[in-house]
């Protein structure tokens, strides 16, 4: 539980960042998952526990259960990349892959359940798998007992829901504030009675839950105080963010929390501020993706599209300007076929970067100087 002082100047709040991104299994999952083989008895962990999960919870669930000599099952769709099964074997789980989707893994799971007489540890809808994750609520108002606020990424409840339980038990004035993905509302829309739909690539696919717990639900409508959405814009900002300010690895449901903060900071201006940075399994190729944009809406990093004339030495003179400005070329993209242009003209694409906006700005304006088009490319 840190205090951040380059994330509170950049919201306004006094932020304090809860990492459970440094737990072994790299996710707070551990703590549910652990919870729940602690309190088995000793005929069930003598058989052995299974679950359906190609994320954290798996890798959790298999990690504590080798710690505790339980034999673990984890049913996995087959299409799970490869890099996720490993590392749960490597934890000592037996893989099974089953279907084609989560639902049909999960189905499978059950089938096993009752042929091998395993206990079911599900991710989320439990109460122990509540209790457990709701530590992490304990152990930030334990660090800093005057937070005004808490901010938990949602995807099945389990985590708000236990947060919330022990937050409010000790601290009854205490807000606890939810956030969910615009893509998948599910527990919003659970909790305002709206039909949402739940689809799209997010980069917090660790809270892209399409059908939230009945049990977290209700937890979740009796004690969280509001549940916000963010975009996938702002998951990335708060992603490229803690990585920047913070030297710290989120995944993007991870990043999710911040998010909020980045989205509404009028909302928690001035307020003390407990975040959870849920996890930071993400993807290396993902990440690079996700900070190379996020130098692009900086200004640092652009691609832009320049006309010239299709003739000897034109390419050259427009990367003279770009040594002019101190402006470095990434890479360069020569087309003169498959455009409108006419015959005698093309474009080049050039990606660049630069030191910031203001010299990106002033080679722009050289180019348009020389008498030629450029525009930027444009990221959403």
């Amino acid at each position: 539980m840190l205090l951040s002082e380059t994330l509170s100047e950049r919201t306004g709040a006094t932020v304090y960042v809860k990492l459970e991104n440094l737990q072994f299994t790299g996710a707070y999952k551990e703590r549910g998952a652990l919870n729940r083989l602690l309190l088995m008895g000793e005929e069930q962990r003598a058989r052995g526990v299974i679950a359906a999960s190609a994320g954290n919870h798996a890798q959790a669930l298999a990690y504590h259960a080798r710690r505790l000599g339980v034999p673990a099952t984890i049913v996995m769709p087959a299409p799970t990349p490869s890099v996720k099964v490993s590392q749960t074997e490597r934890h000592g789980a037996e893989i099974v892959l089953e279907g084609e989707t989560f639902d049909e893994a999960f189905a499978h799971a059950v089938k096993l359940r009752e042929e091998r007489g395993l206990t079911f540890v599900p991710p989320f809808d439990n109460e122990m798998i509540v209790a457990g994750a709701g530590t992490v609520g304990i152990e930030m108002l334990e660090e800093v007992p005057d937070l005004d606020v808490l901010v938990v990424p949602i995807g099945g409840g389990g985590l708000i829901a236990g947060v919330a339980i022990a937050a409010k038990a000790i601290r009854p004035d205490i807000e606890v504030i939810g956030v969910q993905a615009e893509l998948f509302p599910s527990m919003y829309a659970k909790i305002e009675g709206k039909a949402l739909p739940c689809l799209g690539d997010t980069i917090a696919e660790g809270i892209a839950v399409k059908r939230p717990g009945k049990i977290t639900g209700e937890i979740v409508d009796a004690l969280v105080d509001e549940i916000m959405l963010v975009s996938e814009r702002d998951l990335e900002t708060a992603v490229a963010l803690l990585i920047q300010l913070e030297r710290t690895v989120a995944e993007g449901a991870g990043g999710a929390g911040l998010a909020a903060l980045l989205a509404d900071p009028e909302r928690f201006r001035g307020r003390k501020c407990g975040v959870v940075v849920t996890g930071g399994n993400i993807d290396t190729r993902l990440l690079a993706t996700v900070l190379l944009r996020d130098l692009a809406r900086q200004g640092r990093m652009t691609r832009l599209r320049i006309q010239i004339h299709d003739r000897p030495g034109a390419m050259f003179g427009v990367v003279r300007m770009f040594e002019k400005n101190r402006v470095n070329i990434i890479e360069i993209n020569h087309q003169r076929v498959f455009t409108k242009l006419p015959a005698k003209d093309a474009f080049i694409e050039i990606e660049c970067e630069a030191r910031d906006v203001g010299q990106l700005d002033k080679l722009v304006a050289d180019i348009r100087a020389e008498g030629l088009k450029v525009e930027p490319v444009e990221i959403a």
